[in-house]
């Protein structure tokens, strides 16, 4: 044997870090484009990437939670922010794509072109449907856009005198795959349904065609084509405030957002989201040991979010002295877990694709990124210079900064304490480009990796780790210099 199996290096009395360990390269009988990494993110939601963005201010907002969930992954909407903020967030990923549109924006006749400018300004879009009394389930009179108005200079005019009234429509009860075909040939940008009666019941846009087509990995809801998306809450006890409105709001996953998620206090909201809304999925956390592991399992969590202390802007390891190194974390955790059928999240101490891909042979399903998302142009936050150098703002969420806001305090059961102590700095970030251009470049660099261990599935790759196909080395710090760049006067990526 070359190397050790996991079994062997974990039970040492030394807590390792990814850099600690290099997988050694296995039989490749398969190309690259062979892998999948379709992934579970809990026990009843799969992602076509195992990426998930961290519910942290400085990195998941709406525009986060549609570019990463186009690529295959999902954003988790922070709640360091009102709850009708959160709520807005999330149902900005909703509406960006749909199948079949239920509650479509509807005017009536007798309103003024007055509305589709001001319908235009907050919601980006200016296809209504024209209804006789402006609601669902009543008489489809028309269709109307902003071309339709954009040169009636009286503001006043009535919808009724521009409306579009040549109308294609489909009947309700049709297929997706029908609509579609319709929307094709006609080159219409909306299709209504209706009934027998020709009462509207949902709309369907061209837009959502061209997305299906342009991103066929995407993180859908197979009933209704949204996107998926899921939003943080805390265990403070009026949380059920911020629960009831997110998910009827559409949010697929709730994720209970603590730094210590053995508590009292995350128990009894994992119970009480269970009894309320048993068909959403919880991800709970943050653990990093077997123990506090069962107590979340055993409450009801569908999958859990592993790591503490080990984040680049998180000091908690060195102002409590408690944590876990974070390999450590993921396989112990991931053992355990895994017996009871729970995904467990790699959150934390992830820099580089190695590290994805150590994370996820250890045991993880998915990984939580923040630092290696909060430079993307789809973070939150403007970027500025500093020395020439493109910047972005990045923050743990036990920073001060961060803490000065009650969610963020929650968090780190703080939020009565007059005095705050600091968990995590607040710091910047190099900018990286948009995600639609990141992300595969990340799941390329994974794919690399599963192919020289030698495995073409994340499946396969925890098989191999369960039955000692994988093995590993314990680095020196002399390897880990010869593993990075190293003696060059200067170098290009």
């Amino acid at each position: 044997m070359d190397g050790y199996i996991a079994k062997e290096i974990f039970n040492d009395k030394i807590g390792f870090a990814y850099d600690d360990l290099i997988i050694l390269p296995g039989y490749i009988d398969f190309s690259v484009s062979d892998i999948k990494l379709r992934s579970n993110l809990t026990k009843n939601i799969k992602l076509n990437t195992p990426i998930v963005s961290s519910p942290m201010d400085t990195v998941t907002e709406h525009n986060m939670a549609i570019q990463l969930a186009l690529q295959g992954g999902i954003g988790i909407i922070h709640c360091n922010n009102s709850i009708d903020e959160q709520v807005e967030h999330v149902k900005k990923v909703k509406r960006f794509q749909n199948g079949f549109i239920t509650n479509p924006v509807l005017l009536s006749p007798e309103q003024p072109i007055s509305e589709i400018y001001r319908i235009k300004k907050q919601h980006g879009f200016s296809g209504i449907p024209i209804t006789q009394n402006g609601r669902m389930d009543s008489k489809l009179l028309g269709m109307v856009s902003f071309r339709d108005v954009d040169f009636v200079k009286n503001k006043e005019t009535s919808i009724g005198d521009v409306m579009l009234t040549d109308l294609i429509t489909i009947e309700e009860g049709s297929s997706l795959e029908d609509a579609y075909e319709i929307l094709k040939e006609s080159k219409r940008s909306r299709l209504p349904v209706v009934d027998e009666n020709f009462n509207l019941k949902s709309l369907i846009c061209r837009k959502d065609l061209a997305n299906r087509r342009e991103y066929p990995n995407a993180s859908r809801n197979r009933t209704t084509n949204q996107l998926l998306v899921g939003a943080s809450v805390t265990t403070h006890l009026n949380t059920n405030e911020r629960i009831i409105p997110l998910i009827k709001a559409g949010v697929d996953v709730l994720v209970i957002d603590s730094a210590q998620g053995n508590s009292l206090y995350q128990i009894k909201t994992i119970k009480y989201i269970k009894e309320k809304f048993p068909d959403i999925d919880i991800i709970a956390g943050n653990v990093v040991t077997t123990k506090q592991a069962k107590n979340l399992i055993d409450a009801g969590a569908d999958a859990l979010r592993v790591g503490m202390g080990i984040g680049s802007i998180c000091t908690t390891q060195e102002v409590c002295g408690v944590g876990r190194s974070q390999a450590t974390a993921v396989y112990k955790v991931s053992r355990y877990a895994k017996s009871l059928g729970i995904p467990i999240i790699a959150d934390g101490s992830i820099k580089n694709t190695g590290h994805i891909v150590k994370a996820l042979t250890l045991g993880a399903s998915t990984v939580m990124l923040g630092s290696m998302l909060a430079g993307t142009e789809d973070s939150p936050g403007e970027i500025f210079y500093k020395d020439g150098v493109r910047l972005k703002n990045y923050r743990g969420m036990g920073s001060i900064e961060a803490m000065k806001q009650t969610s963020s305090s929650e968090r780190y059961l703080a939020q009565n304490e007059n005095i705050k102590v600091a968990q995590g700095v607040s710091g910047t970030v190099v900018t990286k480009g948009k995600v639609s251009t990141y992300i595969p470049y990340l799941v390329q660099g994974v794919k690399h990796g599963l192919q020289d261990i030698g495995s073409n599935t994340i499946q396969k790759l925890h098989t191999m780790l369960d039955d000692g196909t994988i093995e590993f080395e314990i680095r020196s710090m002399s390897s880990m210099r010869d593993g990075a760049i190293h003696g060059l006067y200067d170098y290009k990526k």
